[in-house]
This record gives C-alpha cells, sequence and structure tokens, in this order.
C-alpha cells in the first residue's frame, strides 16, 4: 500500500486563513506563514492553499499570499482559485507554487487540463471537483463551479474519469453536504471516484473524528487525507492523527 499523506488546508479570504460549513458562515482560522510553518513542524507531508474567493471575485489567486506561504515552508503546496491560463500556472510556480490545482477553469475549458499536464507535468497538476447530492445524475452527484455556488448538470465522477484521461495527476473532490460539518469524509462520494480513476484521490470535506481519517482510506480508497478545521482549531494535532492511523495498520508517511 502506498503511504498516506496529511495535508492541512489553508482557504484564503482577505488575506487571512478562514473557515466555514458548506462553503459559508466563514471564521477566522489565523495567519497563513504562521499556520503553514506550523503545520510544517508538526509533520504535515503537503499543503493547500486555496483563494476561495477568487473565482467569485473574477481575479487571480494574490502572489503575495503564495509567496509569503511558499517562502517559509519546504513541504509540497498546492496552490489553486482564480487560475484560467498556463500563465496563471507558470506565475505560480515561479512564485513557489509545488502543484496547481483548477476547478472552475477546468469545467470551462477541458483543454486546459490537458495543456497544463503536456507543459508542466501531470503530477503538478491536480483538478478539484465540488459536488452536491442529486439523485437525478447517475452517480447521485452533480458538479458545482464558482465555490460551490452554481449547479452544472453534470455528473461529478464521470467527470473525474475524464480529467484523468485529460491528464490530471491528482483529483480532490470534495462533498459540499460533508465541508466543514465534522461529521465524517462524504465516503460515498470519495469511493465513487476512486473506483473509476488510478490518480491519488485527496478526501476532503467534513472530518471531524480520528476515526474519519482511517475511513477515508479503506472504505473512500483516499491516499491523501485533507482536513481544515480540526487542526485550524487544534481539534487534533498532525501526529495524533498519523499515531492513530499506525495503531491500525495504516501505512503512513513519516
Amino acid at each position: 500500500m502506498e503511504k498516506i499523506k496529511i495535508m492541512p488546508c489553508l482557504d484564503m479570504k482577505d488575506g487571512r486563513v478562514v473557515k466555514g460549513v458548506h462553503f459559508v458562515n466563514l471564521r477566522d482560522a489565523g495567519d497563513p506563514v504562521e499556520n503553514a510553518v506550523f503545520y510544517e513542524r508538526e509533520g504535515a507531508d503537503e499543503l493547500a492553499m486555496l483563494d476561495i474567493a477568487a473565482t467569485l471575485e473574477n481575479r487571480k489567486t494574490r502572489l503575495e499570499w503564495v509567496k509569503n506561504v511558499a517562502d517559509a515552508i519546504s513541504i509540497p503546496l498546492t496552490v489553486g482559485g482564480g487560475i484560467v491560463s498556463l500563465e496563471d500556472m507558470e506565475l505560480l510556480f515561479k512564485t513557489g507554487a509545488s502543484k496547481i490545482s483548477m476547478n472552475s477553469a477546468a469545467v470551462k475549458n477541458p483543454e486546459l487540463v490537458k495543456e497544463a499536464a503536456k507543459h508542466f507535468g501531470s503530477q503538478r497538476i491536480t483538478v478539484a471537483i465540488d459536488a452536491r447530492r442529486n439523485p437525478h445524475m447517475p452517480s447521485g452527484f452533480e458538479l458545482v463551479v464558482n465555490g460551490g455556488t452554481k449547479p452544472v448538470g453534470k455528473d461529478a465522477v464521470e467527470w473525474a474519469r475524464r480529467v484523468e484521461e485529460l491528464g490530471a495527476g491528482v483529483i480532490l473532490p470534495t462533498s459540499m453536504d460533508g465541508d466543514g460539518s465534522l461529521s465524517g469524509y462524504d465516503l460515498a462520494f470519495i469511493k465513487a471516484i476512486t473506483s473509476v480513476v488510478s490518480v491519488p484521490v485527496v478526501a476532503s470535506g467534513g472530518a471531524g473524528k480520528l476515526s474519519h481519517f482511517y475511513e477515508a482510506v479503506v472504505e473512500g480508497g483516499a491516499s491523501i487525507l485533507l482536513a481544515a478545521s480540526v487542526f485550524h482549531f487544534r481539534t487534533f494535532r498532525i501526529g495524533e492523527v498519523k499515531a492513530y492511523l499506525r495503531s491500525r495498520g495504516i501505512n503512513v508517511q513519516l
């Protein structure tokens, strides 16, 4: 079994880390650089940084936020929000991002995924997939864009299969029904995606107990475990999560 990685996530708005529930009701969760340094020291394997308002505000990711965080850490940094072109990606890589994550732009222009993978290498391209439950979709999950505000009438699991074909090296699905709820990852959604793709899948949205991390691996098939609230508000330390997973036989990155 491949080594499981832990990935705290910095959702960014107005220069601060924030965390909401179901993508709304945002609470302040501190300074991004302080958080990033703390998480690396705590044993995070990777870090995600998502400029959650960029697409809605029709602007690019704030490069100064990325630079400040990238300069302060040595673990891989995945950056997302407002990325719509190869030029945007180039700038982010030059600023210090290790990987980029795109969402709405990939839905609007699937060829962008293909071009990005060809240009920068699949391993640097993550496609984030936000979804909500919809019984009218074949998989039961509908793709949502624009920071979770706009359903697009496409099946989210079929979209995951498609972006892997286009060259995405990592898929980051988030169930809006679980986001920030602390009630557990949406295992059905994660499993539906890991069943149809072979690239690493990030479990995201809803971790609240140590057992949720274990379930995401064993029942969901995820290989990267992303969490925000439980780390930002210190419900759990990263070392605690890793020790728990190891005690249950999961091969985690040291």
